[in-house]
């Protein structure tokens, strides 16, 4: 079985963005918000905005399901307010319900957060409860800078994000460390913001003993881990030099193969242990278009995996699958009720 861990549902309706426009425009007016209820969305709109887009490409791809959860780059914490962020993610997950209720064989839903700069992050563990107890959620996403590029709020080490560390721990799902959108002018959003995010959250792990704390707490960092792969000799020497092992961390995090090119693919695969790696693609997301040397996609990752020759059939059973079954318990308890 082919699990992506890793999609947003960045082919949603216009509807939807139009929902948000009409909710941004009145912040300041309460009176005027729109209502959820107002939000008309029906299930064929959404089969076509899926039939045609990641359902399509992950069937021509040789995937079998996907590991979904709303726009990454659209959560946009630093808009709004705290009540403003609270509304959207209901919103934005109840959409992810209902696409993973219409295609269960071939999506899992993971939530966005109602998170907002400078609020608690214990403010986000009604919106987890709901989704993971009451809708069937595997995991979240958990945005280290809800500034949008600023970086306000504590690193994701201080015992400011406990709380909800603890809501993890006890619902046992993973989080997928994922800023959202840049609004810095200094960082672009996927080329840099992103990258910025998995390196930093990464760093701030490694120098701190979050996971003596919790010995179960799980993040995924996506994009192939940001930088930390390619430059793991300086991040294992930070380490050494602060009295600490770097290996420690791979009791709890672990990386996804979204590197857009086989030499990325390969170096991540030749650094970060076989059990710390999940397939994950980002289909479709940063990178929507063809290699002009290769003719193929660039977020076709699993090409990248199925090329690179040190992996035994082991190996890239686990990165295709185990390995995400065992992060994403939920998930697989999900997939055996449907006989998989």
């Amino acid at each position: 079985m082919i699990i992506d861990c890793h999609g947003h549902f960045t082919t949603a309706p216009r509807t939807l963005h139009d929902w948000r426009a009409r909710q941004l425009a009145a912040v300041n007016e309460p009176a005027n918000q729109p209502k959820a209820s107002e939000l008309k969305i029906s299930d064929d709109e959404i089969r076509a905005a899926i039939g045609g887009g990641q359902l399509k490409m992950q069937q021509e791809r040789g995937g079998d399901l996907t590991i979904f959860s709303p726009i990454a780059g659209q959560m946009a914490h630093h808009l709004g307010n705290q009540q403003t962020s609270y509304v959207w993610s209901e919103v934005a997950n109840d959409l992810i319900y209902r696409v993973c209720e219409l295609f269960p064989n071939h999506f899992a839903p993971v939530c966005q957060l109602p998170q907002s700069p400078g609020q608690s992050p214990e403010n986000c563990i009604p919106e987890l409860r709901r989704c993971v107890e009451q809708l069937g959620f595997v995991g979240c996403n958990l945005s280290p800078d809800p500034s949008g590029g600023y970086w306000k709020d504590p690193p994701l080490t201080d015992r400011w994000w406990y709380p909800l560390y603890e809501e993890l721990v006890r619902l046992d799902v993973p989080a997928m460390v994922h800023v959202s959108s840049s609004c810095n002018p200094c960082f672009h959003g996927t080329g840099a913001h992103y990258i910025n995010g998995d390196t930093t959250a990464f760093m701030q792990f490694l120098l701190s003993d979050l996971f003596k704390d919790f010995p179960k707490l799980r993040f995924i960092i996506p994009h192939g881990g940001g930088a930390v792969p390619y430059h793991w000799g300086r991040y294992r020497g930070i380490a050494l030099d602060q009295k600490r092992e770097i290996e420690t961390l791979l009791n709890n995090v672990y990386f996804d193969t979204c590197v857009y090119h086989q030499q990325g693919v390969e170096f991540l695969t030749n650094v970060i242990p076989i059990e710390n790696i999940l397939f994950g693609s980002e289909m479709i997301g940063a990178v929507r278009g063809r290699d002009p040397d290769t003719g193929e996609y660039f977020d076709d990752t699993k090409k990248y995996v199925d090329a690179c020759s040190r992996l035994s059939a082991q190996d890239r059973n686990k990165i295709f699958e185990a390995n995400a079954r065992r992060v994403y318990p939920r998930l697989d308890a999900r997939l055996k009720k449907l006989g998989k």
